[in-house]
């Protein structure tokens, strides 16, 4: 009795959930072509070294997450990351690790890099372009602050390890499905970076594919992962019906003096508010009714800004701090047990470290 069933039909934010979509059907084109399995195989033969191997993971996630959503990632690469750890009798923990927190870190630099930042370019109208000149600075800092506490804190770990490259070859390349669906993320980015409409946009892109590279579509459509879609669309109602109580409205008024009235100390304070309360609450469901606020405080592109790096980066501070830490550590199951101490001593650390040097450089560009 809490909201009507119109209610509840307006209450979702179709364009997100479109967005998530597009995306995801490229991300499935990109799978059934090879690419990922390609990828974690030309990750361990380039490097040559444990802690090399460590950095090309990290670049490697940290660039796909910002082009493709983060869980997407998560999703298509750990278990290709496992079959190459295990093939090369190297220990999981520190690259689990790497894969989690690159992806969350890698996603802070575009607005399709993770649902949150695209319920904040849909309810913002923050230009694509605009938005990742001020954060993808912040994301390649985040990436090098975060490789340097991993191979410092498994320093002994990785020391030991040796890389054995079994002669095993990786699923074939299907190139000319690669290549197609290469220039349709090429022409999808063009459209993001020329303002088109992000959500159709990707959705055009993911039809396109479907036209154009004759393959099964229920094949693909197996890949798309419905069930998060549908975790979103849920996600909407709930805090709509939460915002019609008006405890939201109350918080805000109760806390609104803690952010101080300059543009600095209110960017200072709503990230740690942001970073605690994407914690508590999770990052989807605090940046829809925290969004409702951002239009009270002195600069609101900033705080906009502000709120995507924070409940970004705060999902590496704990296990449960985003859906793809908790992708990587599941899928990982069977190999591996990652407990919640495991990642907190090193989530904690790259948490604090990139939001500090995250929000200086924020503060620089702005």
């Amino acid at each position: 009795g809490v909201m009507t069933p119109e209610r509840v039909y307006r209450s979702v934010d179709y364009d997100t959930l479109v967005l998530l979509l597009g995306m995801m059907l490229i991300s499935a084109y990109l799978f059934l072509a090879g690419f990922f399995d390609w990828a974690a195989d030309w990750i361990l033969r380039v490097a040559k070294t444990p802690q090399s191997l460590l950095f090309y993971l990290i670049g490697t996630s940290g660039v796909l997450s910002a082009l493709l959503v983060n869980d997407t990632v998560c999703l298509m690469l750990t278990p290709l990351v496992v079959a190459v750890m295990v093939r090369g009798k190297l220990p999981l923990a520190p690259y689990l690790l790497a894969l989690a927190m690159s992806a969350n870190i890698g996603s802070v630099a575009t607005l399709v890099g993770n649902p949150q930042n695209m319920i904040i370019g849909h309810l913002s109208g923050i230009p694509f372009l605009r938005f990742s000149f001020s954060l993808l600075p912040v994301a390649v800092v985040g990436l090098v602050i975060q490789y340097a506490v991993l191979s410092f804190g498994f320093r002994k770990v990785l020391r030991n390890a040796v890389i054995h490259r079994p002669e095993v070859q990786p699923r074939p390349l299907d190139r000319r499905l690669l290549i197609m669906t290469m220039a349709v993320l090429a022409l999808v980015f063009v459209g993001f970076m020329a303002g088109l409409n992000l959500p159709w946009t990707a959705l055009a892109g993911g039809a396109l594919l479907m036209v154009l590279a004759r393959r099964d579509t229920h094949e693909v459509l197996k890949l798309v992962d419905w069930h998060l879609l549908v975790f979103f669309a849920a996600l909407f109602i709930v805090v709509e019906g939460l915002n019609g109580t008006g405890l939201p409205d109350q918080i805000y008024g109760k806390v609104r003096g803690v952010f101080g009235t300059s543009a600095g100390s209110q960017a200072w304070n709503f990230t740690w508010f942001s970073a605690l309360g994407s914690n508590v609450f999770s990052n989807v469901p605090f940046v829809l009714v925290a969004g409702k606020w951002i239009g009270n405080f002195a600069q609101p592109e900033l705080m906009w800004k502000v709120m995507a790096l924070a409940t970004t980066l705060a999902g590496n501070l704990t296990i449960l701090g985003s859906v793809a830490n908790i992708i990587v550590v599941e899928s990982a199951r069977g190999h591996a047990e990652v407990g919640f101490w495991d990642y907190a001593r090193f989530g904690i650390p790259v948490t604090i470290l990139t939001t500090i040097a995250g929000m200086v450089i924020l503060l620089l560009l702005n």
